[in-house]
């Protein structure tokens, strides 16, 4: 197949993967996968199975359905059909005390279904490890986020403002939106790891819709079709002159994303002090971006910007009101959520070709959401913009 996973690249994360957990967790001796995402990053195949990887044995894909096309898209080395657990038990006749699993994302009921034929008492956590190992980009990854930012630059900057006229509401210009996109060449979802996150494209919002809270871990907002979706757009809201359009959305190519934002105005030029917000977010983003070298510390990089920002400006900063975020960026890849995140707590060293989404936001009461995104690659001299250099409030 022309989008198979080469066999030298799926090695190459399995090498790293093990040599992490031998620096991280030197003990371990057994690694279970369940998790769709990790099993294409391993296996290029997302199939219902189990990835089974012993420490100084073989890793193993055990494949429910459909073993035939897991063959057919696959070149990982080891792939074996299975009815239940109990078939893949029986290639491991001595366990150890303990197995590392995916405990964000796993299941009660799938883990029991695993230990009654694994009976291995200590369950352990490898979030943090593989999130890490993904972390860092190969050049095979980094061309399809590339072909995906140029995607986005292109419809974002260059389409968008000729799809918004008067009287469209929220639903059908996200509607129409997903179909240029889709026609462009987005692989046609937008991937979170959060738990119970559900997302669409991103988020879309006329004016203060984009204020309007939501449980999702980001400084926009969106009122969504209904509180059972609160998705996509909203069909009662159209646009008027003067409106502030904000576009926060994913795009992806053969299953990696790049994550950027746009803001149009809509007739009308908004009042010149929301300008000045909105460009000190500019701003912002490119002094972040400058930081993303090799050997730099993400809340480092955090704490630098938030404790150069004034008071006035804080307010309201990414995030409106209450609904504020405590981070100014996040890393991503085969999902939009990745580590690391620039945000205190994350003290690892950055490391060339690492990924991330800048995002500085700032909500204006009675006008929306401003600011900007972009995706950036970690090099070493600073973060190299994938998704285009446009500085947003484009006049519409």
């Amino acid at each position: 197949m022309d989008s198979q996973v080469p066999l030298k690249e799926l090695k190459d994360r399995m090498r790293r993967f093990k040599t992490r957990m031998d620096e991280k967790n030197p003990e371990w001796e057994l690694a279970a996968f369940f998790g769709k995402i990790n099993l294409y990053y391993f296996t290029g195949t997302m199939q219902d199975s189990t990835l089974i990887i012993p420490r100084d044995g073989e890793p193993t894909l055990w494949v429910r359905k459909s073993y035939e096309r897991g063959l057919q898209e696959s070149s990982f080395e080891r792939i074996n059909k299975m009815d239940s657990f109990r078939d893949a038990a029986k290639g491991y006749r001595k366990l150890p005390k303990a197995v590392y699993i995916e405990t964000e994302i796993v299941p009660v009921a799938l883990l029991n279904r695993f230990l009654k034929h694994f009976p291995i008492p200590d369950i352990r956590s490898l979030d943090t490890d593989i999130a890490m190992v993904r972390a860092k980009k190969s050049t095979y990854e980094l061309s399809f986020m590339r072909k995906s930012g140029e995607i986005h630059k292109r419809v974002l900057e260059n389409i968008v403002p000729g799809m918004l006229s008067e009287g469209i509401n929220e639903a059908e210009f996200a509607s129409s939106l997903y179909e240029v996109l889709v026609n462009e060449g987005h692989h046609g979802i937008t991937r979170f790891g959060m738990f119970n996150t559900e997302m669409l494209m991103g988020q879309i919002g006329f004016g203060e819709s984009s204020l309007y809270p939501t449980a999702f871990d980001g400084p926009g907002g969106s009122l969504g079709l209904c509180p059972a979706v609160p998705l996509l757009g909203n069909r009662q809201r159209k646009l008027h002159q003067g409106d502030l359009v904000f576009v926060d959305i994913g795009c992806g190519v053969n299953g990696y994303h790049t994550d950027k934002t746009m803001t149009y105005m809509f007739g009308k030029t908004l009042p010149d002090e929301v300008i000045e917000q909105h460009n000190r977010c500019v701003t912002i983003q490119n002094t972040i971006a400058s930081l993303l070298v090799p050997g730099n510390i993400p809340s480092e990089i955090y704490t630098s910007v938030m404790d150069s920002l004034d008071k006035d400006f804080l307010q309201n900063f990414m995030g409106y009101k209450e609904k504020q975020v405590k981070f100014l960026g996040h890393g991503l890849g085969l999902l939009i959520d990745e580590l690391p995140v620039i945000a205190r707590g994350f003290d690892e060293p950055l490391e060339e070709n690492m990924t991330f989404a800048l995002e500085p936001k700032k909500g204006i009461p009675g006008v929306g959401m401003v600011g900007i995104e972009n995706t950036f690659i970690v090099t070493g001299k600073g973060g190299e913009c994938i998704t285009g250099d446009n500085p947003g409030l484009i006049q519409v």
